[in-house]
Order: structure tokens, then C-alpha cells, then sequence
């Protein structure tokens, strides 16, 4: 049976969806853009800031659901421009130790919001 996980910590939906959805042992968040929680709006700053913002809505997430970072077993990074890469992943480096989890990274035409990243996450509980 699912389960839907939702904190005021991290954004709320925007559309149609859940902030998680967790199945047996295994939680999967929406994708997750650098808004902050408590106003709605995009963070101001570049890609730092953005990859920050939007790893910080995940950790609230997977904290509500009673786990954290470090039971991350896969990643999707969408960026706006793949030239941020390098910068997202020293900021994407802060939030996990190794064993890091699976990730994928694509370049995307275009994100909610105009945003430059949106990550999204499973974890095992």
C-alpha cells in the first residue's frame, strides 16, 4: 500500500502530486526545484544556491518520512544548462558520503518556474 509523505519543511506540490510517495521499503520524492518552503519562491542566487535549496527541500522530505541522506540509493539531476555541472556537483557533493547513490544527469529545454535544477530522489527506508 502507498503511502503519502508530506512536510511544510519542503515546498508544496505545485501540480497534481505528492512531495513522496512511499511503497514497502522504498520512498520516491517528486522532483524537487530550489523553492523556499516558507515564501513559495525561487531562491535568488545561481546554481549553488538552486542545487542547495532543492537538496535541503529533499533532506526535509526524507526526514519527515523518518530516514535521511544517507539512505539514498538513486538520484535524477535535471539542469537548465549542462555547463552547471561541475558547480552543482561540488554543492550536491555536501549532502552525501560515500557509498553515493546512483545518479543520472541530463540537460533539460526547460524546468518549472524557470529554474536552473530540479533533483529528484529513492530512498530505502
Amino acid at each position: 500500500m502507498k503511502q503519502v509523505i508530506h512536510t511544510d519543511s519542503a515546498p508544496a506540490a505545485i501540480g497534481p502530486y505528492s512531495q513522496a510517495i512511499q511503497i514497502g521499503s522504498l520512498l520516491f520524492t517528486s522532483g524537487q526545484v530550489p523553492l523556499d518552503p516558507a515564501t513559495g519562491a525561487v531562491v535568488e542566487g545561481g546554481i549553488e544556491e538552486q542545487a542547495a535549496q532543492a537538496l535541503n527541500n529533499i533532506k526535509a522530505i526524507l526526514n519527515q518520512a523518518g530516514t535521511n541522506m544517507g539512505a539514498v540509493v538513486k538520484t535524477t539531476v535535471f539542469l537548465k544548462d549542462m555547463d552547471d555541472f561541475a558547480a552543482m556537483n561540488q554543492v550536491y557533493a555536501q549532502f552525501f558520503q560515500e557509498p553515493y547513490p546512483a545518479r543520472s544527469a541530463v540537460q533539460v529545454a526547460r524546468l518549472p518556474k524557470d529554474v536552473l535544477v530540479e533533483i529528484e530522489a529513492v530512498a530505502q527506508l
